[in-house]
């Protein structure tokens, strides 16, 4: 049976109480060490001359669904209740919503370095020492809304513009990609300055500290934020019903730039080595409520 994915604002206390006690223990038991170093693993970007299946490519929905799906069930194996709830940061766009709130994900940095002072996730709890990172530093890092260089969350009218595109992606199939929906949510650009990110990007740099770069699963917010993005995904599906649910349908060629560095709508995609096409649609695993 197919469960809910509750938007985070409507959790009650003791859904926000079993969402965190979970995700603590599943971090104790080591599980969750191992998710953040996935994710490092298989953060390759454009420059890099390898496969590339997280981000910068077409395929970082099926990716990330499979991603957060895979944590969901780790939480799941030490209370079969708990769901991955989300973040609509369309509307939630203030360090002074619940989100941040003591009893969920705590709050922003302090102004020295960024270190998490309150909250389930603070050094100072004892639960949650930064073990797989790319910098050192054994606390959490946040800097919300960057206040010495501001940036704000995105708004409903950039997902409208993304929403627009009537193609899933398209060539070059990277960063670079002017057109498509992926590329358009995703959020990379050409722009200057803080117009360079958008959407998907421009949340992780709203939040920054850990939630910059590959290792930004050390920061928990990251389930929720992508589980707004893969819940966007399923919004641009039932919007573009004639479109084609992934692109490329094909591998690109011998001689190609992409030879065999992204991922085709019937190829594996590791590490679990399997296909965007089988992870198009949720419904027989969860759905999501408001």
């Amino acid at each position: 049976m197919a469960h809910t994915r509750k938007n985070q604002s409507s959790l009650s206390r003791a859904e926000r109480r079993r969402f965190v006690d979970a995700t603590l223990k599943v971090k104790r038991s080591g599980e969750y060490d191992e998710f953040v170093r996935m994710h490092i693993d298989y953060y390759v970007s454009d420059g890099e001359p390898s496969l590339r299946v997280a981000h910068m490519t077409p395929s970082f929905f099926p990716w990330h669904r499979r991603f957060v799906l895979e944590f969901e069930r780790a939480l799941q194996r030490v209370d079969a209740g708990v769901t991955v709830p989300y973040w609509d940061w369309t509307k939630d766009r203030t360090p002074a919503v619940s989100l941040w709130g003591a009893d969920l994900m705590g709050g922003n940095g302090r102004p020295s370095d960024g270190k998490v002072m309150t909250g389930p996730f603070a050094y100072a709890s004892g639960h949650w020492a930064i073990k797989e990172g790319v910098t050192d530093g054994e606390y959490l890092t946040r800097n919300l809304g960057r206040a010495q260089d501001p940036i704000d969350l995105p708004t409903a009218q950039d997902v409208a513009g993304a929403m627009t595109e009537a193609e899933y992606d398209a060539k070059p199939w990277d960063s670079t990609a002017d057109r498509g929906f992926r590329n358009a949510l995703e959020g990379w650009t050409s722009a200057g300055g803080s117009e360079r990110w958008r959407n998907h990007n421009r949340v992780h740099r709203w939040v920054g500290g850990h939630m910059l770069g590959g290792a930004s699963v050390n920061d928990p917010v990251f389930w929720l934020h992508h589980a707004f993005v893969d819940l966007l995904w399923d919004r641009w599906q039932r919007r573009h019903p004639d479109s084609a649910p992934y692109l490329p349908e094909q591998p690109p060629r011998l001689g190609q730039a992409q030879y065999q560095r992204i991922v085709a709508r019937h190829e594996l995609m590791p590490p679990w080595n399997v296909k965007p096409n089988e992870l198009l649609g949720h419904k027989n695993l969860y759905r999501y409520g408001d």
